[in-house]
């Protein structure tokens, strides 16, 4: 994680995992990097990460006051370790309400991409198989939630 100073100067395009068309992840960003996603095309901005999790990121409502300036939709979903039933129920929701693409953050981007995963698998939106792949693709391993994956799935 960069020092916050230096953050001004990083540029989210270079960490941004897209998995769908619809749908990418990233680390942390900054409120200035909430501009360059605005500028990317991205539509709606979802936070997993939880307040304080590492000292010098930005609060939730610096976030959220600088998605407002640029009119993009923020919505804070926090949660650590696995993502609990109301936090994956809550982004299946998102991701049907939302304007597309969407961008999710984290830490690590791990967490979102599981938040999404998880919400495809309840919203029968995509088999395990396929959120498994797409989730590769984007450089993340999460085939350890295959049961998770499948108990969540209407198609298993």
């Amino acid at each position: 994680m960069l020092p916050r100073q230096a953050m001004s100067t990083w540029t989210i395009m270079n960490t941004i995992r897209w998995v769908t068309p619809e749908f990418a992840v990233a680390p942390q960003i900054t409120p200035e990097g909430l501009a360059e996603a605005k500028a990317a095309g991205f539509q709606a901005v979802i936070n997993n990460r939880p307040e304080a999790e590492q000292a010098g990121q930005p609060t939730s409502a610096e976030m959220s006051a600088a998605a407002e300036s640029l009119g993009l939709p923020y919505r804070a979903l926090p949660f650590q370790g696995a993502p609990p039933p109301a936090v994956v129920a809550a982004t299946a929701e998102l991701l049907d309400q939302l304007p597309s693409p969407v961008l999710a953050y984290c830490r690590t981007g791990t967490r979102s991409i599981m938040a999404w995963g998880m919400a495809q698998a309840l919203s029968g939106a995509r088999s395990p198989d396929e959120i498994i792949a797409l989730a590769a693709k984007a450089g993340y391993d999460i085939a350890g939630t295959r049961g998770a994956l499948e108990a969540l799935s209407p198609r298993s």
